[in-house]
């Protein structure tokens, strides 16, 4: 049996990467930060021309349907480059609890970009000043919702919100749109583990101490060999809670949840371990690696915390 991507999502991902690639996202996020949009909207527009803001919308909305491993793709070449916004709300949750709505369409073109609000585990909404739909899920239903109180994130990019339902309630598979949103985020911890494991070892090429290259010290080479161990023992878990969630195995939450614990855990050790070969030039705002620094402590809680999603695989096989 033949795990590897196939050449299409490799295709995918790399025109995916030649995108943000040539888009200078460290100063989109800085701006995003600063509260200009602008230019991490032009990143979404081409996100929505490479067809990734459709990836999960139905076909009849205009949108792709696609694997729940095309999301994958996407979204750990999203968290690799650090795109702002709510990405995993609005590509891969959205489209879940909208999938019987008309707004589904605007989800696909990109007009449209959304964020949710799950209680009890994501109380707050990310980016909802900037968003053009606020979602407020739970109990098996959707509501409109409206922005209120603004709170400070670590990830100065990723602000949240108390949000307010005002809209009438509909029917939506909350529980699945939940799964996605553990997935999505897994995913994009993933891709900001391997960038900081990237950045990392070309730096310690580099850096010397001593009148030596750090990179020729053993305890550097095992340092980062534990970074990428981490790395390539959480990818296949969210590849493979993709499976599940899209076979609807009885184990998605299980494996939802190991997948999100191994990613959460592999992006903490990538990132204590870049800092570490950086230095504290590493932590400084004018270095772009502070940016994934950030964001992978943002991550790490959105959509249950490691904590959580390891008890919740402790309780699926203890049952």
């Amino acid at each position: 049996m033949n795990f590897e991507l196939d050449e299409q999502q490799r295709d995918f991902a790399a025109s995916i990467d030649a995108a943000l690639g040539a888009a200078d996202l460290p100063a989109a996020i800085r701006a995003w930060g600063g509260g200009d949009t602008a230019p991490g909207r032009k990143v979404w527009a081409q996100l929505a021309d490479l067809g990734v803001t459709a990836l999960m919308v139905p076909e009849k909305f205009d949108g792709i349907e696609a694997h729940p491993t095309d999301l994958v793709v996407a979204l750990e070449r999203l968290g690799r480059w650090g795109v702002p916004g709510p990405v995993t709300e609005s590509i891969a949750v959205a489209p879940i609890l909208l999938a019987g709505d008309e707004r589904s369409a605007a989800l696909a073109s990109g007009e449209l970009i959304a964020t949710v609000a799950q209680p009890p585990l994501v109380p707050r909404a990310v980016d909802a000043d900037t968003a053009g739909l606020i979602l407020i899920a739970e109990d098996g239903q959707v509501r409109v919702g409206t922005a209120g109180d603004k709170h400070a994130s670590v990830d100065l990019s990723r602000t949240l919100f108390d949000v307010t339902a005002t809209g009438d309630a509909q029917p939506a598979d909350v529980a699945r749109a939940f799964e996605f949103g553990a997935l999505g985020t897994a995913a994009q911890l993933v891709g900001a583990a391997q960038a900081m494991l990237d950045t990392a070892v070309e730096y310690a090429k580099q850096r010397s101490q001593f009148g030596t290259v750090i990179g020729t010290y053993q305890a550097i080479k095992h340092k980062l060999a534990d970074v990428l161990i981490a790395v390539e023992l959480a990818r296949p878990l969210v590849y493979g809670a993709a499976l599940s969630l899209a076979d609807g195995s009885d184990d998605t939450a299980r494996d939802v949840s190991a997948a999100k614990a191994a990613a959460a855990d592999a992006a903490l050790l990538a990132a204590r371990s870049a800092l570490q070969t950086h230095g504290a030039i590493g932590f400084t705002q004018e270095h772009d690696l502070s940016l994934l620094l950030v964001r992978v402590q943002a991550l790490r809680p959105a959509w249950g915390d490691p904590t959580w999603h390891r008890r919740r695989v402790l309780e699926a096989l203890t049952a």
